[in-house]
């Protein structure tokens, strides 16, 4: 089948504004929309532009806007993207070219949230820190982020507010506050409860439906909202 594929184009170096290419590539149902920006980037324009890597929905590294909403491209078939398809950047984040955005404070804010786990004890029997099914599944949903900025940058309040630690941090902070063996729970509701933490968020559900990982990530945002409040750090 023949796909319509419109791109959205901007290098900042030699562009006044961001413009629309379209290409035209041939595709079975089955393949991805990761494989048309291949074709063209292989055969047609070998300066189209794009971020992946593993290609499987794992690394969470070709997050872009597809026919209008957040996904992962290599993930999303064709047969369900239809015979026209339109790929932007991701929103709220600067283009660095074509569908290369800046992800540099988008991972400080992860990486302001401590999302390690923090034990200096020795555990009981000097080997392991054990851990019931019943903790696990505390933190059950919030593990499986994979860090690809859709919920991020789906979020109308990081849209408005870039300062906003975002919906992807939150949930990475989330995964360790309720993690039983952690100890550093209350140094990270103490940055959860700054003005730019989990308080900006507007409960709008963008970052659930954007997130490929299907993580209840509003769900998590309030769960860090109810633990700041009740320890006192709102």
């Amino acid at each position: 089948m023949e796909i319509q594929l419109r791109v959205r184009r901007y290098d900042p170096e030699s562009d006044p504004a961001p413009h629309w290419d379209e290409f035209r590539v041939e595709a079975e149902p089955s393949d991805r929309v990761l494989d048309l920006l291949h074709q063209v980037k292989w055969y047609q324009d070998g300066t189209l532009t794009f971020r992946r890597s593993c290609g499987h929905g794992v690394c969470g590294s070709d997050a872009m806007l597809i026919n209008g909403r957040n996904r992962l491209a290599c993930e999303y078939l064709v047969k369900d993207a239809g015979s026209r398809v339109t790929v932007e950047p991701v929103r709220g984040m600067r283009v660095i070219k074509d569908l290369l955005v800046d992800m540099d404070g988008f991972w400080d804010k992860y990486r302001s949230v401590m999302p390690f786990l923090v034990n200096d004890e020795v555990p009981t029997d000097g080997l392991e820190r054990r851990q019931s099914p019943e903790e696990r599944d505390r933190f059950e949903d919030t593990s499986k982020c994979i860090m690809c900025g859709a919920c991020t940058t789906g979020c109308p309040s990081f849209w408005s507010n870039p300062d906003y630690v975002g919906p992807a941090a939150i949930v990475n902070a989330h995964r360790f506050i309720f993690d039983s063996r952690d100890t550093a729970a209350e140094e990270r509701l103490e940055i959860m409860a700054d003005a730019d933490g989990v308080w900006r968020c507007r409960t709008i559900f963008n970052c659930v439906e954007a997130c490929p990982r299907g993580i209840n990530v509003t769900r998590a945002i309030m769960e860090v909202t109810r633990e700041v409040s009740g320890t006192g750090h709102g």
